[in-house]
């Protein structure tokens, strides 16, 4: 039975997946920021040609050159840049820096395949490391999101892949019902973590790590308790005019900030003040604490119906849904199939470690679940 799964195409995953909007390498961060506000995805893609849905009329190119996606970003990125002191400091010059400055220095989270590609490939592929897997898809009526070759794409995710194998998972009995304790599974190197009263800022590098290892950022008490979580997928539910409290708050406060319940009144103030002390006025707008970055970027792409955005407040919601700021774990006794479920519930990468007195002491990725499924198929 595992090897017949092995053998099902990606084309059986692409069933009903919508056609990937992409930026073009040309774009700008402020175009990028302008299409993360207009779609429901957390990432958009980004290729080498000219094709881009964020302009009315694409840039003249060689019907020759083979368009290749060579990257994704999504909203944590745009904050992680303009988070950077020297963006700080002067965000609209940084807002018209080009999409590439987002991305990593390598292309290596996604890669194309064909859909006659089989299931086994995918998870080849993705346990060293690639996130996204770009599909050519026959989709008749996404005219406006073809490249050359009229061909139109979308992506599989390590998400999809995992629900896919969720659906059959009677197929690796007993293993799913095993301890991950026992199946190698545990990861406690590529622990990201900072303390509870340490500046949100000193999180920066980790949470750009964090997008490269699908993982999350911890915060724990001085003992090591795990007490929650600074993670891509609460900011990528925020948008730009979070900078402020990024720069100003600590990683405590940060969390209690983003909260899909609002932030509160004490914060916003704090933000404001500590926005002044380090003479930083220009992350703020006016007297209502409307961020300028957002309308600026809703203004600097030539597509109005694409950038026209929502009226962002600070605290910076975005339109997407989003959930409280509660951190998933689990114990190194749960079992397999149990994490799996936890994290496909919550639609997360990851699912944290901890023992029963709340110290944490690892990390469970889709990536490292990767491995346990790929030997069955082998």
């Amino acid at each position: 039975m595992a090897a017949r799964l092995s053998g099902h195409e990606l084309s059986d995953l692409c069933l009903g997946k919508p056609a990937l909007r992409s930026l073009s390498v040309s774009d700008t961060v402020a175009d990028a920021l302008a299409a993360l506000k207009r779609i429901d995805d957390s990432y958009v893609s980004v290729w080498n040609c000219h094709h881009s849905f964020v302009r009315k009329q694409p840039q003249k190119q060689d019907g020759h050159t083979k368009c290749t996606c060579i990257g994704k970003v999504c909203m944590l990125d745009i904050i992680c840049f303009l988070s950077k002191p020297q963006n700080l400091s002067s965000p609209a010059a940084a807002l018209h820096s080009p999409v590439s400055a987002l991305l990593p220095d390598n292309s290596a989270l996604v890669r194309h395949l064909h859909p006659t590609a089989s299931l086994v490939e995918a998870i080849d592929v993705m346990y060293e490391g690639v996130q996204n897997l770009v599909i050519p898809i026959q989709n008749q009526f996404e005219s406006n999101n073809l490249h050359n070759n009229n061909s139109t794409y979308c992506w599989l995710t390590q998400e999809d892949v995992f629900r896919y194998l969720l659906n059959s998972i009677g197929v690796f009995s007993p293993t799913p019902g095993n301890p991950i304790n026992t199946l190698g599974v545990i990861d406690t190197q590529n622990l990201f973590a900072v303390c509870y009263d340490d500046p949100a800022s000193s999180a920066l590098d980790l949470l750009a790590l964090s997008l490269v290892y699908q993982s999350s950022v911890a915060i724990v008490d001085p003992h090591g308790k795990f007490v929650g979580e600074i993670s891509p997928f609460m900011l990528n539910s925020c948008d730009e005019s979070v900078v402020p409290a990024m720069a100003t708050l600590s990683a405590g406060d940060l969390t209690a900030y983003v909260d899909c319940g609002g932030p509160p009144e004490d914060l916003v103030q704090l933000v404001k003040e500590r926005v002044g002390e380090h003479s930083l006025s220009e992350l703020l707008g006016d007297e209502t604490g409307l961020s300028s970055w957002s309308s600026f970027s809703s203004s600097c792409s030539s597509d109005d119906e694409v950038c026209s955005g929502k009226n962002w407040k600070l605290g910076g919601y975005s339109g997407r849904v989003a959930r409280r700021a509660e951190a998933i774990v689990c114990y190194r006794w749960s079992s397999l199939v149990a994490v799996m479920i936890q994290a496909l519930a919550h639609r997360v990468s990851y699912v944290w470690v901890v023992e029963e007195d709340g110290t944490l002491t690892g990390i469970v990725t889709f990536q490292g679940m990767l491995k346990v499924f790929r030997d069955h198929l082998k």
